[in-house]
């Protein structure tokens, strides 16, 4: 037998199925051409198959069985392949196809894959024949289930009969049973509900006195409500007013306190720089000496003018620092934006502090550096330096205004300096006593260190 087509082998291979292969042949042909697998090379299988070659026989049925139904039928030479393969293992039935018969007693579907495959000369004739005989085969045994369906669904219906009449004759006894309790129950009930409706007349005049009772309780009650919560309210603003009288007494105190005890000590240590300073003797004063007068050998006025220091020296500032518990307030973004703007905040604000921290530790005033809290969009996590206090303004407040604050914090008579470029910052800080100076003064200091 040839492996290759002849030529009615070739006029086979140009008719057509009419229409789709049944399923049951469909599949067969895939079992068949899937086997066909295991004798061939890689390169010999079609390449839209060739993923499938490692598969096993059922995994490449289950997922490949599109593939190899369009390569049977597209690709000739693999068809020719599952075809010698046919030819080897069951040659009788493939003889028998080429020859035109049909074995009486083969498989319709293994006859109609065969001729699928062979494309033996009148192979859709005895395809369609199959066909018929498949679907004729598929239709007896569909009867044959409906039939076994329906007498088993006899055999159900009749079971279900005998139950329901068992079911029903239980049931007409239990109701006769059912009955008689049912009147006996009846005459209990009507008793009971005459007994009930003198209960509940009983009841609902209860009910009523009962009403009146909490009506009257209740109207007592509110009464006392109220006359408890206007003695609440009474002794809630007694307390409040005297806590606050004691807190306004208590914070006065404290603070004037305080106040009282800064200022005092200014004067005490002025007064004890000024004798350092003055170098007097506490005996040599006399009254005489408190005329005005040009001394022969003595400094003018002029001279004195020579001597003053300009505004923007930072040996100035030292002089300010100097005098006794001296408070230093700087403005600082303003110092910042005035030194070094290119800087980013944060940068600005470590190389300040670092300043004034050594200007605290060689100065013994007390340094406090404000920043505008309205430029943080975030808050700051800042450890200040030894010395320095850093304080940000609140949401909604300017530097500017925390720094007027701080002055008016201070005593009168104690040495406030306060560095700030903004000529309205030392307007109002002068005016609340406060020596203001330049940002470029403090910077040159700074530098100077």
């Amino acid at each position: 037998m040839s492996s290759g087509p002849t030529g009615e082998g070739r006029a086979a291979d140009e008719e057509e199925a009419e229409g789709p292969l049944p399923e049951r042949v469909r599949h067969r042909v895939v079992v068949l051409a899937g086997e066909t697998f295991a004798g061939l090379r890689v390169t010999e299988l079609p390449p839209a198959l060739r993923q499938y070659a490692r598969f096993t026989p059922s995994r490449r049925v289950k997922y490949g069985a599109s593939a190899i139904a369009t390569a049977l039928e597209t690709d000739a030479g693999f068809r020719h392949r599952v075809a010698a393969r046919l030819r080897t293992e069951q040659p009788e039935l493939a003889e028998a196809l080429e020859a035109g018969t049909v074995p009486p007693a083969a498989d319709p579907v293994e006859v109609a894959a065969a001729a699928y495959v062979l494309r033996p000369p009148g192979w859709v004739k005895l395809l369609a024949v199959a066909g018929e005989e498949t679907q004729r085969a598929e239709a007896e045994h569909a009867d044959e289930e409906r039939t076994r369906e329906l007498e088993r669904l006899r055999e159900e219906v009749n079971r279900l009969r005998a139950a329901v009449r068992e079911d029903t004759d239980r049931h007409r006894s239990e109701l006769e049973v059912t009955r008689r309790e049912s009147d006996s129950v009846h005459r209990k009930l009507r008793s009971a509900l005459s007994d009930v409706r003198r209960g509940e007349a009983a009841l609902r005049k209860v009910r009523a006195e009962l009403d009146e009772v909490r009506a009257d309780a209740a109207s007592e009650k509110a009464a006392a409500d109220a006359e408890a919560r206007r003695l609440r309210a009474r002794l809630a603003e007694s307390e409040t007013a005297l806590e606050t009288g004691r807190r306004a007494a208590r914070e006065g105190r404290s603070v004037e306190d305080v106040r009282l005890r800064l200022l005092l000590d200014t004067v005490l240590e002025a007064a004890q720089g000024l004798r350092r300073e003055l170098a007097l003797p506490p005996a040599d004063f006399r009254p005489a000496q408190t005329v005005e007068a040009v001394e022969p050998g003595a400094l003018t006025p002029h001279d004195v003018a020579q001597r003053a220091l300009a505004e923007d020296d930072p040996a100035l500032l030292d002089q300010l620092l100097a005098l006794p518990q001296s408070h230093l307030v700087v403005d600082g973004y303003n110092v910042t934006k005035t030194g070094y703007p290119t800087m980013p905040l944060d940068k600005q604000r470590t190389r300040l502090l670092g300043g004034l921290a050594m200007l605290a530790a060689q100065s013994s005033a007390e340094v406090t550096c404000v920043f505008d809290g309205a430029e943080l969009d975030v808050p700051v996590l800042l450890a200040p330096p030894r010395g320095v206090r850093v304080l940000f303004s609140k949401s909604g407040q300017t530097a500017d205004e925390l720094i007027r604050r701080l002055v008016r914090a201070e005593p009168p008579g104690r040495p406030v300096v306060v560095v700030s470029a903004d000529r309205e910052v030392a307007d109002g800080v002068a005016r609340a006593g406060a020596r203001p100076v330049a940002s470029v003064m403090l910077l040159r200091r700074l530098a100077r260190a």
